[in-house]
């Protein structure tokens, strides 16, 4: 028996069926999920195996750590706001002397005693020495408690002479403040702090003089009583 022969046209007829059978072939097949291929996320999430084993996906060559960092908190642009003000209001700052309810507040001249050296009683009531105490006024002042003012004036003379009048004053070296007074019927008491500096043993009647009867003008008292840090006036002289 023989065999076909294959002509030269047979023969590149099969050869092209072999070409376009190798070009046009089933596809390959795509990578599957368990790839070995690093995963694009940027951090490592864990995952549980069958078994039971947990293992993390790497991550990717280009990121960064995976440990997670904390971001300090951003300041607030402006302090929250306080309940208490910023500094505390002002004040008016309270008068030494409250006045008493029940006076009207006037306006008059205020009287206060000053010394007539040697003059025997002659322009006013006698005191000690031989000397006299003589009442002098002041420009209107306006008050409505005037024992306060008249004291405090006579406190604040730091002269020892009045002007041309001859009349001296016996406290002008003396450091006193007025305390406050109380009128007890016909008896006027004043509280004062403070210390005595006196000339002499004549300067004792003086001053005290001084005191009680500008307290007991100012008052309408006939009679005064005098404190010195607590202490009656007749005990803080008998040291000097």
């Amino acid at each position: 028996m023989t065999k076909p022969r294959l002509s030269a046209l047979s023969v590149l007829g099969l050869s092209g069926l072999l070409v376009l059978t190798a070009c046009f072939g089933p596809p390959a097949p795509g990578p599957t999920t368990s790839s070995a291929a690093p995963s694009p996320t940027a951090s490592a999430s864990p995952s549980t195996t069958a078994g039971g084993t947990t293992t993390a996906t790497p991550t990717s060559p280009g990121s960064t750590s995976a440990a997670p960092t904390t971001q300090a908190p951003t300041p607030p642009s402006s302090a929250p706001p306080s309940s208490a003000p910023a500094s505390p209001p002002p004040t008016q700052e309270p008068s030494q002397e409250p006045a008493p309810t029940g006076l009207p507040e006037q306006v008059a001249p205020l009287t206060v005693y000053y010394v007539a050296v040697g003059d025997g009683g002659i322009s006013g009531p006698r005191i000690g020495c031989g000397d006299s105490l003589v009442a002098t006024t002041t420009a209107p002042v306006r008050f409505t408690d005037q024992v306060g003012p008249s004291v405090r004036t006579l406190l604040a003379n730091k002269s020892r002479d009045l002007g041309e009048s001859g009349l001296i004053n016996a406290l002008y070296q003396s450091n006193l403040a007025y305390l406050g007074g109380e009128l007890n019927g016909s008896t006027i008491s004043i509280w004062l702090s403070g210390q005595f500096m006196l000339g002499g043993v004549c300067d004792i009647p003086r001053a005290k003089a001084q005191l009680e009867y500008t307290a007991m003008a100012a008052s309408g008292a006939t009679s005064a009583q005098v404190f010195v840090n607590g202490r009656p006036i007749d005990e803080v002289l008998s040291l000097k």
